[in-house]
């Protein structure tokens, strides 16, 4: 029994001293958000606000992409400064992403950047952003740029992440 103990606390102790260097390496590692870049990252200058027509336009045109597809769409377009200006929900179209599609157009105006940004931030790993208000990280949120700013933004919900971002896309495309 001893032999067995013996042989326990030496392979234990081996993988003590593989691990311990990996362990370091790791604790060495720069975190990534003590980098300090020399611009202001997503700095699009707030402009006027969208109107009315301008946005049932946009969802107009982002139904018509859903339809396309026989997707149902929850569409909304808030102003530059996140508030509501128009929305609509297909027939048939799911309750709960009434308040989603325009969670993501509020993210996507107030944030000046798509939702997709904090998809991806999350899955990379920077979690604390669930910690911060406003934050939704599902694709389907865009903000509306024209003449280098931003005047509103669209946020689509009832499909898949991507499917919702297609819809928002086809709309944004319109902008000139």
């Amino acid at each position: 029994m001893s032999l067995i103990r013996v042989f326990a606390v030496a392979m234990l102790c081996a993988a003590l001293l593989v691990a311990s260097p990996l362990c370091a390496q790791q604790a060495s590692a720069p975190n990534p958000l003590d980098v300090v870049p020399d611009k202001m990252p997503f700095n699009i200058p707030y402009g006027p606000p969208i109107n009315l027509e301008r946005a049932e336009a946009l969802i107009h045109t982002a139904i018509a992409e859903a339809n396309k597809h026989d997707w149902k769409m929850n569409v909304t377009v808030v102003d530059s400064g996140g508030n509501l200006v128009a929305f609509q929900r297909m027939d048939g179209a799911q309750l709960a992403s009434i308040q989603i599609s325009e969670h993501k157009a509020r993210y996507a105006a107030t944030w000046r950047r798509e939702s997709k940004v904090a998809e991806s931030a999350i899955q990379g790993g920077f979690n604390y952003l669930i910690t911060l208000d406003g934050v939704i990280a599902s694709r389907g949120g865009i903000p509306l740029v024209e003449n280098g700013k931003i005047i509103g933004a669209i946020g689509c919900s009832g499909g898949t992440g991507s499917q919702d971002e297609v819809c928002c896309k086809a709309a944004v495309a319109t902008i000139k």
